[in-house]
């Protein structure tokens, strides 16, 4: 499925955020991104009119909502679907199968209800109220951990920051582990050795988890940490805070496992 696609009269479709046409402006954007604070930014830095994103399961300090208050403060209707009623990353099964799952003020005004068919959510969010105000900046971190050990453990808060350095590296992100528009090609922008994702609770069908067995085909070994135990959207808390809830075959072959800190994970490879 393309990146972006017209899905009714004002609405589009994107299977993630980061990747919005030139003139997004005044449109209701269906994302297959988590609903965390940055995709609300990037929404509100477009002039989208609204915003539906996926709720990864909540986690966390209630992470994978967080674009719902931060867009309410801009004025700016926003909703989530249930992870576990359609595929986080993909919005031909949020638009088939999704059913909202949260909802702020602004998005409640125009008739949003918890249980709604996220289509018919979109259509009714073509009538909110359109405020292209300036969107705070609110900026990603890239942090690369070098020190005395063999390989650099690199933390993005989103896997769009991963750069063509970073091959041979240890990836850790904030994103979602699932598929982006179930490319295969895009589980990871480069040939890293490990890269690490949140869950964003798993969700239906797995999604939450399906880049792990694309990077397998790759070599690369992968891993998620717990939607519960890190905030997604955050590569720091992934490394930090991450308990281990899947592991491809190459990852295992490593030694990881589920149950185990990311941090122990991650530190050992690094010196090996």
């Amino acid at each position: 499925m393309p990146a972006v696609q017209p899905v009714a009269p004002g609405v589009i479709a994107a299977d993630t955020i980061t990747k919005l046409p030139p003139e997004p402006e005044g449109a209701v954007v269906v994302s297959g991104s988590h609903g965390g604070r940055y995709p609300g930014y990037l929404a509100a830095k477009g002039r989208v009119r609204a915003a539906i994103f996926n709720d990864a399961g909540g986690g966390k300090d209630g992470a994978g909502l967080g674009s719902l208050a931060y867009l309410d403060a801009l004025g700016i209707a926003a909703a989530t679907v249930a992870h576990d009623s359609a595929r986080i990353g993909d919005t031909d099964d949020m638009m088939a199968r999704g059913r909202i799952s949260a909802m702020n003020e602004a998005a409640q005004g125009v008739g949003l209800i918890v249980g709604m068919a996220c289509l018919e959510a979109a259509v009714l969010l073509t009538g909110a109220q359109h405020r292209p105000g300036a969107a705070p900046e609110l900026g990603e971190a890239r942090i690369e951990i070098a020190g005395a050990r063999s390989r650099h453990i690199v933390l993005v808060d989103s896997a769009s920051l991963v750069l063509p350095e970073d091959a041979g590296r240890i990836v850790v992100t904030g994103s979602h582990g699932g598929l982006v528009g179930g490319d295969p090609a895009a589980a990871l922008r480069t040939e890293g050795f490990a890269g690490v994702f949140n869950d964003a609770g798993i969700g239906i069908d797995a999604a939450g988890v399906g880049r792990l067995p694309a990077l397998d085909a790759r070599g690369i070994a992968a891993f998620t940490v717990s939607a519960a135990s890190a905030r997604i959207g955050e590569g720091r808390s992934t490394f930090e805070d991450g308990i281990v809830s899947r592991v491809n075959v190459t990852a295992a072959g490593l030694g990881a496992a589920e149950g185990m800190r990311a941090r122990d994970v991650l530190e050992r490879w690094a010196r090996a």
